[in-house]
């Protein structure tokens, strides 16, 4: 995971704010320089990247990856504007010198429900203040690139970009691009979801973890961004995935295979120096306490399997979680340095999740420092981390199968543990980009853009 420095969001106010900090002098001029500068023989330069997030502190990956492209935008020396649905309070904005457009608004699940309703398809506040901001300053050479967009801004965005679709990216975080409820899951049945999204199947069936209501709006959402995403000449936009097995959904949700493009996440080890797990006995689970997260599963098997189980993350099954006895520890939410000291002690981590897991963060993070993972079958990574020696897959909503796994692991003589530490340090299999990678694969497409534009 990547972290700006830890600070709070200030209280949001539902009116349109715009706040300019300084940005660092741009090399207006200057055409010379790599790929990595974003600089190539002049009339391909980028002369801006527009990063377009709800939010300006990292609550989850999707932020956090936001944030980290900022930075790492910076550090190549290109001008970067955050435009953000909350109030845009990172501190770490100022130091970095980057514009902060900030819409002041509220998530969606937060003050009056039925302003909620409405905005959350169609965000008029948001798609202003987007419009401004391209007609007062975009160029020929200005990227645009969409991180975040459910949980603050609305579909409107495409909206507002439609005037630069060929000089935009869609980051694809999750499936809400393409599934009204992000996650081509259905939280009623818990099975994995191959309808058509929008298709008559799709409407038919209940599958929101909250209401078959909560269903229709999401769909009416998933309708009103198809219609601004998909429209002709779509294919011009950019949407990067995690995976190449997220393709197949996207195509099924009507995405021509022209505009999809696999850039894996970067990922930085927990531990610089390998994890000994052959010493060690602790099984660990790191993520959202949520059930889809399969945790429950978790503690289920290593109750069966009497193993200890030491939990980090926050939700909202983190309470009932907490009095699971002895054989089991919550340590709540921890930043990635502290993450770092715990593992030291972990045998396995566990990744059992319920629904197609697009990239799976904290297994590539726990594998490169050393550690063995438990995955489910379901999750895009496990057939990869398995066939490279570093994971075991199984059907982790299967008990017996899931304690057994944990059992044989726990079981497993030193040198052959020792083993598949060491070749999951060594990165025997090509999980994940490095952050520099990842950058000069942003910048790349960026300057591909502005060239076919």
């Amino acid at each position: 995971m990547y972290e700006f420095s830890p600070s709070g969001i200030a209280t949001a106010e539902p009116t349109l704010r715009e706040k300019r900090l300084a940005p660092m002098p741009s090399r207006s001029g200057d055409t010379s320089g790599t790929t990595a500068t974003g600089r190539r023989d002049g009339k391909n330069a980028i002369d801006r990247v527009v990063v377009i997030n709800d939010l300006s502190i990292a609550k989850g990956g999707g932020t956090g990856l936001a944030l980290l492209s900022v930075r790492l935008l910076r550090q190549a020396g290109i001008p970067v504007t955050y435009i953000c649905g909350d109030d845009g309070e990172n501190p770490d904005f100022a130091d970095l010198g980057v514009e902060v457009v900030a819409l002041g608004g509220q998530h969606i699940l937060t003050g009056n429900r039925l302003r909620a309703m409405v905005s959350g398809v169609h965000n008029v506040d948001a798609k202003t203040m987007i419009t401004r901001w391209i007609t007062a300053n975009d160029t020929a050479n200005t990227v645009y690139h969409v991180h975040g967009w459910s949980k603050i801004m609305s579909p409107a965005v495409f909206s507002a970009l439609s005037r630069v679709a060929g000089r935009s990216v869609l980051h694809a975080h999750d499936f809400f691009l393409a599934c009204p409820n992000g996650a081509f899951y259905d939280y009623q049945s818990q099975l994995a979801c191959e309808r058509r999204p929008l298709g008559l199947g799709c409407m038919a069936n209940n599958c929101d973890k909250r209401s078959y209501g909560q269903k229709v709006w999401r769909a009416a959402r998933s309708a009103r961004l198809r219609s601004l995403v998909l429209r002709r000449g779509a294919s011009s936009r950019r949407v990067l995935l995690l995976h190449d097995k997220m393709a197949p959904a996207f195509e099924r949700s009507g995405y021509v295979p022209e505009m999809l493009h696999t850039l894996r996440n970067p990922v930085v080890s927990y531990c610089s120096e390998r994890v000994c797990a052959e010493n060690n006995s602790e099984f660990f689970f790191i993520g959202r306490l949520e059930p889809e997260k399969g945790i429950e599963d978790a503690v289920k098997a290593a109750a069966m399997a009497g193993v200890r189980l030491t939990i980090i993350g926050d939700g909202p099954l983190k309470e009932r979680l907490s009095t699971f006895g002895n054989g089991v520890r919550v340590l709540g939410w921890q930043s990635h340095g502290q993450i770092a000291e715990h593992v030291r002690n972990a045998r396995a981590l566990l990744m059992p999740t319920r629904y197609p897991e697009p990239f799976g963060l904290v297994a590539v993070e726990a594998s490169q420092s050393g550690i063995p993972v438990v995955l489910s079958t379901k999750a895009y990574l496990a057939e990869e981390m398995v066939a490279a020696g570093v994971a075991l897959a199984c059907e982790t909503a299967n008990a017996v199968a899931f304690a057994h796994t944990l059992r044989h692991l726990a079981q497993m003589p030193a040198d052959k543990l020792k083993a598949m530490s060491q070749r999951a340090f060594s990165r025997a299999a090509p999980l994940a980009t490095s952050p520099e990678e990842w950058r000069d694969a942003l910048i790349g497409h960026y300057i591909n853009l502005i060239a076919g534009a």
